[in-house]
């Protein structure tokens, strides 16, 4: 199979999709990998890095579009790239397309069968495709929080761990999943005084017993929320629900109960955020500012460390990009966890979650595929 690698072009999108040592396992399972230039060139992934792994170098992504059998990302594809691409073609990248009606749209009226890396499960249902940026987004977001908490940035001007004889800040987490526990443990590293919120009692017991009383656990309610945002100083949204959008539990209203100054920290803005107020942002602007709360809500958070962040994907990413251009749908076929990656299959919605947050007819993924099926095997 001929696979693509484009270079990222949303704002401050450093990663990259493939690493050359992917490239090097496409090559030796007898595929060929075409990579723009430069395309990792900014996380000291250079060319010649990539041509020794066996890759051929293109000058421009409209070049990789055209040819590629399949096109390998990190992030979502632009409106002028979804135009790009076409029915027969493979698209494995993350997608969130429950929050972009556009790029749902624009893909299906491309044809292309998509792929989603955040619905792609493994056998006990976890999502081991998004977990690795879930880690890098759930310790970031302690870092980002902490850096608007300065009054140079609008924050109130604390310290998150304090020092002796002065209290540290007070970080609420609502989530206990991947994104969720890792902002708390970080939270609790650097000396907050941390509390998670999460509706599962056996998560909740979890946390509590292997964390060591360091982080506080509360079952979510409405009133719990309410009750931990007039004493926070950081509050980390960590709701997700796969492939769907995010809900909404941090409303306008209760931005009053809050202190001046006071950070949130919507690492859900993917799905849609699960802030009433929060809308997306970028790394060149990452913040505003809401009835005097302080807004951090960037759609691609592990951008901002992309060299850790692009190896740790590619990790996880690299087995089932090999299983997908060793077998193409069979691949799908053969693996319920990885159907359940598939969003788009010519025209057609397959993920649930999806069409019910944008209103389209679902079609069952393995209907799909057998009744119209296109992409068989490796070319």
């Amino acid at each position: 199979m001929l696979i693509g690698v484009p270079k990222e072009i949303k704002v401050h999108e450093y990663r990259v999709g493939l690493t050359p040592a992917g490239v090097r396992e496409l090559v030796a399972n007898g595929h060929t990998v075409m990579v723009e230039t430069d395309c990792g060139a900014a996380i000291g992934l250079d060319n010649d890095a990539y041509v020794a792994a066996g890759a051929e170098i293109v000058a421009t992504a409209e070049e990789i579009f055209a040819r590629a059998e399949m096109i390998v990302k990190v992030k979502e594809p632009q409106p002028h790239e979804c135009r790009q691409m076409r029915a027969g073609q493979l698209l494995f990248t993350y997608l969130h397309l429950a929050a972009d009606p556009e790029q749902a749209e624009l893909l299906l009226q491309s044809g292309v069968t998509a792929v989603a890396y955040e619905t792609v499960t493994d056998r006990i249902g976890a999502l081991p495709l998004l977990a690795p940026m879930s880690e890098v987004a759930g310790r970031l977001s302690i870092q980002a929080g902490a850096h608007c908490l300065e009054k140079t940035q609008g924050g109130n001007g604390l310290l998150l761990g304090g020092v002796p004889g002065v209290e540290p800040a007070n970080v609420v987490v609502i989530g206990g999943g991947v994104v969720g526990l890792n902002a708390a443990r970080m939270a609790a590293g650097l000396g907050a005084d941390v509390t998670l919120l999460d509706r599962s009692l056996p998560r909740l017991k979890d946390i509590d017993e292997t964390q060591g009383g360091r982080i506080k656990t509360l079952y979510s309610t409405i009133d719990a929320v309410e009750r931990c945002l007039a004493t926070a100083d950081l509050v980390i949204g960590a709701v997700l629900i796969p492939g769907a959008a995010a809900p909404k539990l941090v409303t306008r209203d209760m931005l009053s109960l809050m202190k001046p100054g006071s950070v949130l920290v919507d690492v859900a803005i993917d799905q849609g955020g699960c802030f009433e107020t929060s809308r997306a942002t970028t790394h060149a602007e990452p913040t505003y500012e809401v009835d005097g709360i302080i807004h951090y809500c960037v759609a691609n958070m592990p951008g901002a460390v992309a060299r850790t962040s692009t190896f740790a994907l590619t990790n996880a990413t690299m087995p089932y990009v090999v299983q997908l251009a060793n077998g193409g749908i069979d691949a799908l076929l053969a693996n319920d966890g990885f159907l359940a990656g598939l969003n788009l299959h010519r025209g057609q919605l397959t993920n649930a979650a999806v069409c019910e947050a944008l209103g389209y007819r679902f079609v069952e993924p393995r209907a799909a595929l057998t009744e119209n099926s296109h992409i068989t095997s490796a070319a």
